[in-house]
């Protein structure tokens, strides 16, 4: 099964991910919106973080995800290629692992500036997927 794949729209840049659960959904795209901002680049596990959130409901809460990867990455540099998410209650918690963003070893990809909630779907039958598009 493909984990995700590119949408491409407008003015702006998309991910639909799959995955055989809702959480692996979740990781799936993280990991294409990094790669996205990276272009492929291989992401090595140097650092770990801890991500617990919670929202009304799951659609809310892929955006509140994907968001608060975005902004670990811009606030403190990093960039993210390993992700454990748990999912339950309407709540998330997350390990997630990288490093620093380094153009010596990490290519310049897109940068993403916003989740947007134009097109959001979260569909937790199978098959299981999540979709959203990016502010470029």
């Amino acid at each position: 099964m493909k984990t995700y794949e590119i949408i491409d729209h407008t003015a702006d840049i998309g991910i639909k991910a799959y995955g055989e659960t809702i959480e692996e959904a979740f990781e799936n795209v993280a990991k294409g919106m990094f790669d996205i901002i990276t272009d492929n680049s291989h992401i090595d596990s140097i650092g770990e973080y801890m991500i617990e959130l919670e929202a009304d409901d799951l659609e809310q809460l892929l955006v509140d995800w994907l968001s608060e990867l975005l902004f670990l990455s811009s606030t403190y540099n990093l960039v993210f290629g390993f992700f454990d998410v748990k999912i339950g209650d309407k709540k998330l918690s997350a390990i997630v692992r990288g490093e620093e963003y380094n153009l010596d070893k990490h290519k310049m990809g897109v940068e993403i500036k916003a989740v947007t909630y134009h097109m959001l779907e979260v569909h937790t039958t199978k098959p299981i997927y999540v979709q959203v598009l990016f502010d470029i």
